[in-house]
């Protein structure tokens, strides 16, 4: 198996400090759609200069670089213990070349250890093995300011009026917008998983943020909710950084999956507007970044 750090590096780098092409123009049109002179187009203006300049200097969008969750696809002649020490490794280079700001600290003593390396889920790495020889990994960075916003509910829940179906995941996921109010650093981004235990929904939540933001849902309903939730986010005046506003929500992506029947969790995986997520494509000798 080859050594991939360098080209692992990249990946981070591209993360970090280069917001991918569909995320720009999400938050261009989200721009355009505030009022003049208002805080809310302040805050976009700020927002998309930032982007311009962290991709020009090659510096990260964010002073919080974030959690990174690796998601890894392998086929034939990949080993995930080689790839996982390989991740590591990439992962502490490019926060020596300040890529990432350190942010791996020891929950029990609060040290940090400097090169972004924790015990086995920092960073997390999920493998799922496929068919072929062609190795995929989709990167997150994933801030601490969107990640404390996330919810989990279980259904029904009486206060919120949310039964056992679509109608009620479409509740409790306005009421987790809501409840962020501006510290999920809105504009943002919304992963929702629907059944799975509490566990599973977390993980299936962020997988949803992988999907691309013009991917369409292959459920048709699931397809029309999500559209649902997006406009009626953006109805809630909460706007970019909370400062109110039109722009609130600028994509919303769903997954399902089986559950037992005394169990309905619907989790939300909330995503700042620095949605930092990059894929690295390796097929024979040609690797490439989406």
């Amino acid at each position: 198996m080859p050594d991939i750090t360098n080209e692992l590096v990249e990946l981070v780098r591209l993360t970090s400090t280069d917001l991918p092409k569909s995320v720009q123009d999400a938050l261009i049109e989200a721009r355009e759609a505030e009022a003049e002179g208002s805080a809310a187009k302040a805050a976009m203006v700020s927002i998309l200069e930032n982007v311009e300049m962290s991709r020009r200097n090659m510096t990260p969008i964010c002073q919080d670089t974030g959690t990174p969750l690796f998601f890894v696809k392998y086929g034939r002649g990949w080993e995930p213990g080689a790839l996982k020490a390989q991740i590591r490794a990439a992962i502490a280079e490019a926060t020596k070349r300040s890529y990432l700001r350190p942010n791996a600290v020891d929950s029990l003593h609060g040290k940090n250890t400097g090169n972004n390396l924790g015990d086995d889920n920092f960073p997390t790495i999920h493998f799922q093995e496929v068919d072929g020889e062609t190795l995929t990994v989709d990167l997150m960075l994933k801030g601490g300011g969107c990640e404390n916003v996330g919810r989990q509910y279980s259904l029904p829940d009486v206060q919120l009026g949310a039964d056992r179906d679509l109608e009620g995941v479409r509740k409790v996921v306005l009421d987790a917008v809501y409840q962020a109010q501006g510290q999920g650093c809105a504009p943002g981004f919304l992963g929702v998983a629907i059944g799975g235990d509490r566990g599973s929904g977390y993980l299936v939540s962020k997988e949803a943020l992988l999907a691309g933001l013009h991917e369409e849902n292959p459920e048709p309903e699931l397809a029309a909710l999500e559209q649902r939730i997006t406009a009626e986010a953006n109805t809630l005046e909460i706007g970019p950084m909370g400062f109110g506003g039109k722009s609130t929500v600028l994509g919303t992506k769903i997954r399902s999956s089986h559950r037992l029947p005394a169990s309905y969790f619907v989790t939300v995986s909330y995503m700042c507007w620095a949605y930092r997520h990059r894929t690295m494509i390796i097929e024979g000798n040609q690797v490439s970044y989406v």
